[in-house]
C-alpha cells in the first residue's frame, strides 16, 4: 500500500509527487498554518493513481472557483501538452535562481509526461500556470496567458 504525501510550502508551490517516492511528511512552520491550509491550499489525491497535487498559493483558490475556465472546456490531452510545455519552463527557472526570482520557482515540478495523471491534476496544474503568470507578470512559454 502506498503511502499519500503531502509536501506543503509556505509560498508560491505547485508539487506533482508520486506516492512511491516519497515517505516522508513535512510541515509548514508558520504560526498562521491552519489558515493559510484552509484558505488557500487546493489539493487533488486520487487512489486511481497515485498521483497527488497541492497548491498553496494565497488568492489561487478563489481565482480558481471564480475566474478559471470550467472543467470540461480544455479536453485532457490539450491540457497535457500545455503543462508538458510550462512545466519545462518552470523548471529551467528553477535551475537558474541567478537570472529568475528564486522565490517564485522555489521548487521543481516533477511532471513525467509519460505518466497518466487524469484530468483534475492537469486542470489544477494548467490553470495554477494562468494564475501564476497572470499574478506575477511571468511568461513561461510563447502562448500569451489567457483565460
Amino acid at each position: 500500500m502506498n503511502i499519500k504525501t503531502i509536501i506543503p510550502f509556505i509560498s508560491v508551490l505547485v508539487l506533482i509527487a508520486s506516492c512511491k517516492t516519497y515517505d516522508t511528511s513535512p510541515t509548514i512552520n508558520n504560526a498562521n498554518t491552519h489558515s493559510l491550509i484552509q484558505n488557500d491550499t487546493v489539493s487533488i489525491s486520487s487512489d486511481e493513481n497515485d498521483y497527488e497535487i497541492i497548491i498553496i498559493e494565497p488568492g489561487f483558490n478563489s481565482w480558481l472557483l471564480s475566474t478559471a475556465r470550467p472543467e470540461g472546456y480544455h479536453s485532457q490531452e490539450w491540457l497535457e501538452s500545455r503543462n508538458a510545455i510550462l512545466v519545462q519552463a518552470w523548471n529551467q527557472r528553477n535551475l537558474q535562481p541567478q537570472t529568475y526570482d528564486p522565490n517564485l520557482y522555489e521548487v521543481r515540478i516533477d511532471y513525467d509526461t509519460h505518466s497518466d495523471y487524469g484530468y483534475e491534476v492537469n486542470y489544477k496544474l494548467y490553470n495554477y500556470f494562468l494564475y501564476f503568470q497572470l499574478t506575477y507578470n511571468q511568461r513561461l512559454s510563447a502562448f500569451m496567458p489567457r483565460i
